[in-house]
């Protein structure tokens, strides 16, 4: 009898173990494969060079004269005119130089002559038809403006000596000064319509709206040194490429693009703004 109760008690333990390795073999111990645990190096990633094939990143134009002097790197917000008057300079003869088709496309980052060449071949080249075209905004000078104005050559404008003979623009009181950060030139107070006089002679080197800030604009160039800006004008009587005399009448007051009625006068040497009633005779 004893016997066979330790015969009983085998046969159990050995169910209960075979039960436990069954149970064992169907649990997932959740271990990963050992390939899946090793770290994989990414594939290397083929150089892009600059213009090639397939996408490369092209480089600016003029981007080779980048620091040199004479020239300039267009930053964001700026246009042909700003750049052309920050430099004492016909926005025509930078496009010219530049031999820019189109003077209202200019690239961030593109770099541009800002001074006459000196080779005779560049001087020599026309401006492309395509920037006499799109004179940015010159429609709108006043259908007054002479059919014929006479142009004046470069070589003809007179030396800068002739700063200290120049005429107030318009009567008006100033009635906000100069400001080389707030204000660049300043401000002549009138009524509308009233008359806006050349300073001097000079040439017409731009006029139109396409400058923000300054309304209906005219710049003249006297000589190569200075350039005189009139701004927020209502009527413009005058021509890009015209000859103008001291004392001419060459736009009327207004407020384009003004909160009132004044003119806007700005003398500019070599580019930079200085104070226009340095230039004028004292009242």
């Amino acid at each position: 009898m004893k016997h066979g109760v330790s015969r009983g008690v085998s046969w159990a333990l050995l169910a209960v173990a075979a039960w436990w390795l069954t149970a064992c073999g169907s649990v997932s111990l959740n271990r990963a494969p050992v390939e899946d645990r090793m770290v994989k190096s990414p594939a290397p990633v083929p150089p892009v060079t600059a213009g090639a094939e397939g996408g490369g990143v092209k480089p600016s134009p003029g981007f080779e004269n980048a620091g040199t002097a004479g020239y300039y790197t267009v930053k964001p917000g700026d246009t042909l005119i700003r750049i052309a008057l920050e430099h004492g300079q016909s926005f025509r003869d930078l496009a010219s130089w530049n031999q820019l088709d189109n003077p209202n496309r200019i690239e961030v980052g593109q770099v541009l002559r800002v001074i006459a060449p000196l080779s005779a071949e560049v001087i020599g080249k026309p401006i492309p038809k395509a920037v006499v075209a799109a004179s940015p905004v010159s429609a709108v000078a006043s259908a007054n403006a002479p059919a014929a104005p006479v142009p004046l050559a470069p070589a003809t404008l007179p030396e800068a000596s002739s700063a200290n003979q120049w005429i107030w623009p318009v009567s008006g009181a100033v009635v906000a000064g100069f400001d080389e950060i707030k204000n660049k030139g300043v401000d002549l107070a009138g009524k509308d319509g009233d008359p806006v006089l050349a300073v001097a002679d000079g040439r017409v080197v731009y006029v139109g709206a396409g400058l923000r800030g300054y309304g209906n604009l005219i710049i003249l160039k006297h000589d190569n040194v200075y350039l005189t800006a009139y701004a927020h004008n209502r009527t413009l009587l005058v021509k890009e490429d015209q000859a103008v005399l001291k004392g001419q009448k060459i736009a009327e007051m207004g407020n384009s693009d003004a909160e009132r009625v004044k003119l806007h006068f700005e003398v500019r040497r070599q580019g930079k703004p200085v104070d226009p009633v340095k230039y004028l005779p004292p009242r």
